[in-house]
Parts: structure tokens; C-alpha cells; sequence
């Protein structure tokens, strides 16, 4: 009776723990315990370790979004700070990461073709070859969220939106340092919150690409969290749900593109321009050529008539 007693316990204590084993930074981890370990794919049968008590890093984050995506799973579907900040236009790759989740600063994926990248992840180079030399992994310092918010039913009130704002970032994202959240500006009309988080350069400890990545997620398609909660920041009885987000990543050294990677758009566009300038200068030319000729032949007449 005892021993059958014994038994009973120990399943139900297996279970217990099994049920508290999980990782509530990232759904698609798996866990084993006791001890609670926990991984995610990011290869076939490669398992990354994960620190299930922090945001994931997004290097292992995109791996594991992009192992999935070759496996048929579930994945995703205010203007410029300053004139050195950019977007991530190519989206998500298969990234080549440190053992710590940090970026290495050179990424090819899996191919000929190579760029350097941000503390991000998001290229800040034009493509070359294997040769390329990324010399480090350049710290994005400050990211500006650009938030859209569904209609709401009372007026927001903008003197509490830092706030509001701050405090939702930190209870969100693993208690992310409020003290980050620099300004916060508010176009009632476009519905438009346009949030800046900035770190002192040279600060290595706290990545804000994270907790951008998280953002994004949660307000674009679902949320890597395991508690399916999005990203809704209160004021008063109210909260904001945002359905758009657009982040440009600031870096302590100003990307370098070129003109030679533009997009036929952009150079369409250029072209346009150009064409239409000169145009304009060919026009001038004749015009006034034509007004010389005739006030040349108008003296002419007049010195015959003396």
C-alpha cells in the first residue's frame, strides 16, 4: 500500500514539475526536467540552449523562424530619426551567430554573396562577395518605433503617454530599463506614436534590437511569447491596440551604402530627375538664343535706317 502510495507521489510531483518547466520567452521552445532545461531548433536536430528567463537573442530567434519556415511551420508572415537611419529591408535570413546570440558581423547565408551587419542583424553595407572584410560588429544605439493604434473611443491623453509607453516596454519585455525610453510624440489625427529608445554609445549591456524584434512580433503576426498577450500599452481605462509598427535602427557609425545597389525604382526615379534638369537647361539655352538673334537683327535695322 505504501509503495503504491509512493508511486502516486512521484507522478504527480513529475507532473507538477513538468507543467512549471516551459519557456515563456520563446513558444516554440521545448523543455526537459528536472532540471529545467530548455532549446529550440534551429537546424536539423540542432538545438540552441536557451535562458528562458531573458528575451531570446534575435540571431537565434531568426534561425529558429527560418529552420521553421523550411519545415512548412508557423512564422510570420514617423520618418527617419536622423538621416543615417534605416530600415530592414531584406527581412529575414538564415544568420550566422556568436555563442552568446550576439550577430557575427559578416553574414552570407549560405551563399556567394556577403554583407556586413548591425548589432541588429540588418545589413548596413552594399552586397559583395566572400572577400568582403566587416571589420566589427557595429552597436545600434538607438531605434525609433514608429506605432499605429486601432481607433479608440475617448481622446488619448498625450501628457501620459511616455509613461503609459514605458511602463508597458518594461512589463512586456523582461524588465526592460524604463529610463531607456527617451521621448515619446503623439499625432492624434494619423493616430501615430513615434517612440524613441536610445542607450549611450558604447553601452554593450543592453540590446535594444531584442526588444524590438519582441515588439514586432507581438503587433505584426503573433507573439513568440508563450502568454499570447500583445503589446498594449493603458492609459486611464483605456488601451491602445496598435496594429502597424515600422522601427529604424540607428548605429554608432553611419551605414554605407552606395548608389551602385539602389532599386530600379530609386533609379528610375534619379534618372527622371536628371533628364528633366537638363531639359530645362537646353531650353533656357535656346530661349535665350532666340531673344539674341532677334535683338541683333532689331540694331542691324536701326543702323540701316541711320
Amino acid at each position: 500500500m505504501k509503495t503504491w502510495i509512493f508511486v502516486v507521489l512521484a507522478a504527480f510531483v513529475a507532473g507538477a514539475a513538468a507543467q512549471t518547466c516551459s519557456c515563456e520567452t520563446m513558444k516554440w521552445a521545448t523543455c526537459e526536467g528536472p532540471p529545467c532545461n530548455c532549446n529550440v531548433l534551429v537546424g536539423s536536430n540542432i538545438k540552441q540552449t536557451l535562458d528562458c528567463t531573458k528575451l531570446v537573442p534575435k540571431c537565434f530567434l531568426m534561425k529558429a523562424e527560418m529552420y521553421r519556415a523550411k519545415k512548412g511551420l508557423d512564422t510570420r508572415t514617423g520618418g527617419k530619426p536622423v538621416e543615417t537611419a534605416f530600415v530592414d529591408n531584406d527581412g529575414i535570413y538564415d544568420p550566422d551567430c556568436e555563442n552568446d546570440g550576439k550577430f557575427k558581423a559578416k553574414q552570407c547565408n549560405n551563399t556567394e554573396e556577403c554583407w556586413c551587419v548591425n548589432s541588429a542583424g540588418v545589413r548596413r553595407t552594399d552586397k559583395g562577395d566572400k572577400n568582403l572584410k566587416c571589420e566589427k560588429l557595429v552597436e545600434t544605439y538607438w531605434v525609433r518605433l514608429q506605432l499605429t493604434h486601432k481607433p479608440v473611443t475617448t481622446p488619448v491623453n498625450e501628457a501620459n503617454l511616455k509613461i503609459a509607453i514605458a511602463d508597458a516596454i518594461n512589463k512586456r519585455y523582461k524588465n526592460f530599463p524604463k529610463n531607456l525610453v527617451d521621448s515619446v510624440e503623439y499625432d492624434a489625427d494619423a493616430r501615430m506614436v513615434v517612440v524613441d529608445v536610445k542607450k549611450p554609445m558604447g553601452d554593450r549591456k543592453d540590446d535594444l534590437s531584442q526588444m524590438a524584434y519582441y515588439m514586432e512580433k507581438d503587433i505584426k503576426v503573433l507573439p513568440l511569447f508563450k502568454n499570447q498577450e500583445k503589446f498594449e500599452p493603458t492609459i486611464g481605462n483605456q488601451k491602445l491596440e496598435m496594429e502597424k509598427i515600422l522601427v529604424y535602427y540607428v548605429d554608432e557609425e553611419a551605414p554605407t551604402f552606395t548608389m551602385q545597389h539602389l532599386s530600379g525604382g530609386i533609379i528610375a526615379v534619379i534618372v527622371v530627375v536628371v533628364v528633366a534638369v537638363v531639359a530645362g537647361f537646353l531650353i533656357l539655352f535656346f530661349v535665350n538664343r532666340h531673344r539674341s538673334q532677334r535683338y541683333n537683327k532689331a540694331q542691324q535695322r536701326e543702323m540701316d535706317n541711320m
